[in-house]
């Protein structure tokens, strides 16, 4: 429910009743995993899903019945262990089943943690259901720090966002790093990059840094601040022969063969890409590969029996992870 915020949050503030059907345990395979979250109000508008569309129809219509008796409901919909499809659902088509729980959502003890975790912000929500303790946790967003405002940070900074990520924006200059260009980032700083770095709170393993200044006066003093920050990616845009002579002036700057290692340049995949949409959809491909330790190739090549990740959780794009346990309260 945490990862539906910025759309709950308005419907709830209005006074809307709305209803989740959230995932709490599934058997063999399923699209998503625990935590994932269908919402629904009164005239059947769909928020989120649980199964990518397998069973969303039942879980829309034991969601309806929560909202109309106020009473907790809870299902399995998919197959059960002989193959057979369960009385209540159509199957999963990756022939699982997953254990849901439907609920009306109280507005007063859901909101807080709604609104922090629309802020990007770390949220942890306790549910009393009749009786059951249900636990929602979502961590805070993965930060993108985009050094650079021309129109591949717009592109980056629009995906970026879309992604799950809480993006910043830094640029030297004042009158491209705004809030109109880039109206999807939650900061917006017009400061040299290697300063902004400097102080930047709290750098972990869970933010990336893209280096898109196209100056070497500004870009290396960046990356060389960069890559000695406890981030988990850095990233800088350029040419081979630019990243060539890029290393070469960092190198004369100090920074380690060791440091150097780290930099993703060129940064993004090759998919192939012209525009500077599908130049930020490389990026972003590319760091959340490298934060998975994944290879990147296509799924038809991946063996095993999860392509998406573990069943355990379910998980934005961004690794917004959101978990949930049941337990008797």
């Amino acid at each position: 429910m945490l990862d539906l915020a910025a759309d709950l949050v308005p419907l709830l503030e209005a006074g809307v009743p709305v209803a989740a059907v959230t995932v709490t345990g599934v058997v063999r395979s399923a699209p998503r995993g625990v935590g994932a979250t269908l919402a629904v109000t009164r005239d059947a508008r769909v928020i989120g899903s649980i199964s990518g569309g397998c069973v969303e129809s039942d879980a829309v219509m034991l969601g309806l019945d929560a909202l109309r008796t106020g009473r907790v409901r809870r299902a399995r919909f998919g197959f059960t262990d002989d193959g057979t499809v369960t009385p209540i659902s159509a199957g999963l088509a990756c022939g699982g089943a997953v254990d849901v729980v439907a609920y009306r959502i109280d507005a007063a003890a859901a909101l807080p943690a709604l609104m922090a975790a629309r802020a990007g912000a770390e949220a942890t929500l306790h549910l009393d259901l009749e009786g059951d303790g249900l636990d929602l946790h979502r961590p805070a967003a993965p930060r993108l720090v985009i050094l650079g405002a021309g129109e591949h940070a717009a592109a980056l900074c629009r995906l970026g966002s879309a992604a799950g990520f809480a993006v910043t924006v830094c640029d030297d200059w004042a009158l491209l790093v705004t809030r109109d260009r880039f109206p999807d980032a939650v900061e917006v700083v017009a400061a040299a990059p290697h300063e902004f770095l400097e102080r930047f709170p709290s750098p972990d393993a869970r933010t990336a840094v893209c280096v898109l200044t196209h100056d070497e006066r500004l870009d290396v003093p960046a990356l060389r601040t960069a890559l000695r920050l406890p981030v988990g990616f850095v990233g800088a845009m350029g040419a081979r022969a630019t990243v060539a002579r890029r290393a070469t002036l960092l190198r004369a700057a100090g920074v380690s063969d060791a440091e150097l290692s780290r930099l993703h340049s060129p940064l993004g995949l090759d998919l192939g890409g012209a525009t500077a949409e599908e130049t930020a959809l490389s990026v972003i491909a590319e760091i959340v590969a490298s934060r998975n330790d994944a290879d990147a190739r296509p799924l038809r090549e991946v063996r095993g029996p999860r392509l998406h990740g573990s069943v355990g959780h379910a998980a934005t794009p961004g690794d917004a992870t959101l978990s949930c346990a049941m337990r008797t309260a």
